[in-house]
C-alpha cells in the first residue's frame, strides 16, 4: 500500500475574497461554496480540491494524500510511526470538514502540515462547472497536481518524502540561481503523473514557490493566459519544461505563491530511469514584463 495522489490543498491566506476571484474568474475552478473547512473549490467531481482560509501566513497550510482504503492508511500510520514521526488519527470532526472518511495528520521534517486520508466525498450528481472557460482539468488517477516545496536541506527532505512516504525520483534539475549558486531541484511521482512533489533548497520564506494545474487543451491555457495577463499578474511566459515536457505559464497569486497553469504533460511509468537536466525549459518561461 502506497500514497496514490495528491488529493487536496488547503491555504491560509489574508485576502480569501481575493483568492475567490482568482481562482474562479483567472484559472476557472468552480466555487463550492464556504463551509468550516474554508472556501472550497472544485477542478473535478471531487466535492472540493483547493480549500482557502483566513490566515496571516499566506501560504500553504496543509496538503492531503490519498491511499486507496483503512489497510493503506494503517500501513502508512505504522510506517511513520517506525520512522520516529508522530503521527495523530484525525478526529471525526476533521474528517467531516474534509469530507473523507478517514485520516491521520503530521509534518513533513521542516513543519509542513501534512495528511494522508481514504474515502474522499465525490459528487457526481453535482456536475463540475467552470467559473471561467476551461474544458477540463487533468486530475483523475493522476491526482490534483503538484508543488515545489522549499526547504533548508533538500536531502533531509528528499529522504523522507522517498523513504518514508514511498515517492520515487523522476529526474533531478540543476538549477542556476546565480553566476555561481546551482540548486538541485528533485522531482519525485506517486503515479504517472511526471512529478507530484519537487523539492529544492529554494531561499524563499515560503512553504512552496508554486502549486500546479494541468488543463485538458491548450486553448484552456491560451485563454487563461489572456484572463491573467488582463491584470498583469503574468510572472512567466508560456514556455515548454525539459523535464515534464509541460506547456504553461506561472502567474502571482493574491498571497504572492505563483501557480503553474499547463497542458500535456508527459507521463511516466515503471521503466522510467531517472535523468538529470541542466534548464528547466527548451523555450519560453521567460520573467514577464511589468506593464507601464
Amino acid at each position: 500500500m502506497s500514497i496514490k495522489t495528491l488529493g487536496y490543498m488547503g491555504f491560509a491566506v489574508s485576502d480569501v475574497a481575493a483568492w475567490r476571484s482568482f481562482l474562479t474568474q483567472k484559472l476557472g475552478l468552480m466555487d463550492a461554496g464556504t463551509t468550516d473547512n474554508g472556501d472550497l473549490f472544485r477542478v473535478d467531481s471531487r466535492a472540493w480540491r483547493i480549500a482557502v482560509q483566513q490566515g496571516e501566513v499566506d501560504d500553504l497550510a496543509y496538503a492531503g494524500y490519498e491511499v486507496a482504503d483503512a489497510a493503506g492508511l494503517a500501513q502508512m500510520a505504522d510506517k511513520l510511526k517506525q520512522a520516529g514521526i508522530a503521527v495523530t488519527t484525525g478526529d471525526a470532526s476533521l474528517a467531516r470538514r474534509r469530507g473523507v472518511t478517514g485520516l491521520i495528520t503530521f509534518a513533513d521534517p521542516f513543519g509542513l502540515p501534512l495528511e494522508i486520508y481514504y474515502g474522499a466525498s465525490e459528487l457526481f450528481e453535482k456536475p463540475f462547472l467552470p467559473g471561467a472557460a476551461v474544458s477540463g482539468f487533468l486530475t483523475a488517477e493522476q491526482g490534483l497536481g503538484h508543488f515545489v516545496r522549499c526547504v533548508p536541506d533538500s536531502d533531509k527532505a528528499l529522504a523522507f518524502y522517498t523513504d518514508v512516504l514511498g515517492f520515487r525520483l523522476s529526474d533531478v534539475i540543476h538549477m542556476k540561481l546565480g553566476p555561481d549558486v546551482t540548486v538541485p531541484a528533485y522531482f519525485l511521482h506517486c503515479n504517472e503523473r511526471h512529478h507530484t512533489l519537487a523539492i529544492a533548497a529554494f531561499p524563499l520564506p515560503k512553504r512552496i514557490h508554486h502549486f500546479m494545474l494541468e488543463v485538458a487543451s491548450l486553448d484552456d491555457v491560451g485563454f487563461a493566459y489572456d484572463r491573467v495577463d488582463a491584470d498583469g499578474l503574468i510572472t512567466s511566459t508560456l514556455g515548454r519544461h525539459t523535464n515534464d515536457h509541460m506547456v504553461s505559464f506561472y502567474a502571482a497569486t493574491p498571497s504572492g505563491l505563483e501557480v503553474e497553469y499547463g497542458w500535456s504533460a508527459r507521463t511516466v511509468d515503471r521503466s522510467w530511469s531517472v535523468v538529470r537536466h541542466d534548464s528547466t525549459s527548451m523555450w519560453g518561461h521567460k520573467p514577464a514584463r511589468k506593464k507601464a
